[in-house]
């Protein structure tokens, strides 16, 4: 099936990146959100995105006119009915989605193929809500998703060879490499990288190292882009924890648990970057790490 219009589901921290990668590909897309604040402020980020790419001359202006101008934002699930592809990018929370799969089941119309975003739910779970597991699977972006280059395509059990082979056929459309992953918690980049944050977040609760020299001890010790506790911040501390929560149900290891410091955080409404406040806080010109807060 040839891919014309992509369905999003969301145009929060993940959504919006898809649906700027979609337009960007040539296809038109519509975004959906649960109200017009979150939808705004979604195709806001678009519209910033694209307007450093026409200042760092990585764009004409006239490109990045098109490619807004492929992207409709909706509130209306009926909006999403003659899509080809639908990926879900909504909260990490399987009733929501589960919920919202049901929903829209029933609009879109039967050829088209489903994907969540997922980083660390079930895809068969999600799939068995539908009436068309066969064409269902994940797709795995990072964040953001207009810069990062992997996408995890991942196989749930009911997947047919059409549905996934679409997957690494949309991966390379994107420009994007593309990993084959199991449908396991956390998939293989989570499952690695999960467990690395929460034992940096252990070790500054046991004095291995203040925040800032255990995230510059693995920038120039492993040569790691940024520190674990800086990427925490970034992932979103309430993401992280929401993964971790998750991960230890499903393998029962305490190395997936979160730490007490990460519970206080998240209970604290301090979720990272997003939040303005983390391991580190964000108010300033740069970040400033706290830990005398915690």
């Amino acid at each position: 099936m040839e891919i014309k219009k992509v369905g999003v589901l969301g145009c929060g921290l993940m959504g919006h990146g898809i649906a700027q990668i979609c337009a960007q590909a040539g296809w038109d897309v519509v975004v959906r959100e649960v109200d017009q604040d979150r939808l705004d402020a979604g195709l806001g980020k678009v519209e910033k995105q694209l307007g450093r790419a026409v200042e760092k001359g990585k764009m004409e202006q006239s490109d990045a006119d098109a490619v807004r101008g492929r992207i409709q934002g909706t509130l209306d699930y009926s909006d999403l009915a003659d899509c080809d592809l639908v990926i879900e990018a909504i909260t990490e929370d399987l009733g929501q989605k589960l919920e919202m799969w049901g929903e829209v089941d029933g609009i879109v119309k039967e050829e088209a193929v489903f994907a969540t975003n997922t980083s660390s739910l079930s895809v068969a779970e999600q799939a068995a809500a539908t009436s068309r597991p066969q064409s269902f699977l994940g797709l795995h972006f990072f964040n953001p998703a207009q810069v990062m280059p992997l996408l995890e395509v991942v196989r749930a059990e009911g997947t047919d060879d059409h549905a996934y082979d679409h997957g690494f056929e949309l991966g390379e459309k994107l420009g994007k490499t593309t990993v084959a992953a199991r449908d396991n918690r956390g998939f293989i980049v989570n499952r690695l990288l999960v467990p690395y944050m929460l034992d940096a977040i252990r070790a500054h609760e046991q004095g291995v190292g203040s925040v800032a020299d255990i995230d510059t001890g693995m920038m120039a010790g492993a040569s790691h882009p940024m520190g674990p506790l800086t990427l925490a911040d970034f992932v979103g501390l309430d993401t992280l924890a929401s993964i971790a929560d998750v991960m230890v149900e499903a393998y029962g290891e305490d190395r997936f648990a979160q730490p007490n410091t990460l519970r206080k955080l998240v209970d604290a409404g301090d979720f990272g970057r997003k939040s303005g406040r983390g391991f580190y806080d964000y108010s300033g010109d740069k970040p400033v790490p706290r830990d005398q807060d915690f």
